[in-house]
């Protein structure tokens, strides 16, 4: 198998409809928690909403990258949520994100495999591969957490 399709099976793992690694993944856990649920503070953790619009941050500004082969997206604002105030703008975070991460992985899918040992943006940023790996392993970590307070809410 090439590792394009690979990475892209094991983003739609994580993200969309695996079971493997987890025993579940983000669109099972933000499509079954309404507005008020997702939003819902414990201590000093992020919510899910939270969560799920950090995560929705990095797809969405890596898709503009991998498009325009600019990367104008920082860690300071990953966490910048807009407040959710109803069930209609957390459904609009839960498909955006759900969106963005069905072209994050048809992307990696159509990529020449060759480009994956190809320098990411900049050669700071190590390859494509290492990027794409990161992203797999930054979302699992968050899953992990959404999972937890999910839990901890229920």
């Amino acid at each position: 198998m090439q590792r394009n399709i690979l990475i892209a099976s094991r983003l739609r793992e994580v993200l969309l409809s695996g079971q493997w690694i987890a025993n579940t993944n983000y669109k099972a856990q933000i499509q079954s928690v309404d507005w008020q649920l997702a939003t819902q503070k414990i201590h000093d953790l992020n919510t899910i909403a939270a969560l799920t619009y950090h995560i929705n941050y990095y797809l969405e500004g890596l898709l503009s990258a991998l498009e325009t082969g600019k990367l104008e997206i920082s860690d300071k604002y990953s966490f910048d949520l807009p407040p959710i105030t109803s069930a209609q703008e957390w459904q609009n975070l839960v498909e955006a994100f759900l969106r963005n991460a069905e072209k994050f992985a048809d992307k990696v899918e159509q990529m020449d495999d060759k480009a994956l040992d190809e320098p990411f943006i900049n050669p700071q940023y190590g390859t494509l591969l290492r990027n794409l790996e990161g992203v797999i392993e930054h979302s699992y970590y968050h899953l992990g957490q959404i999972s937890l307070i999910r839990k901890m809410l229920t």
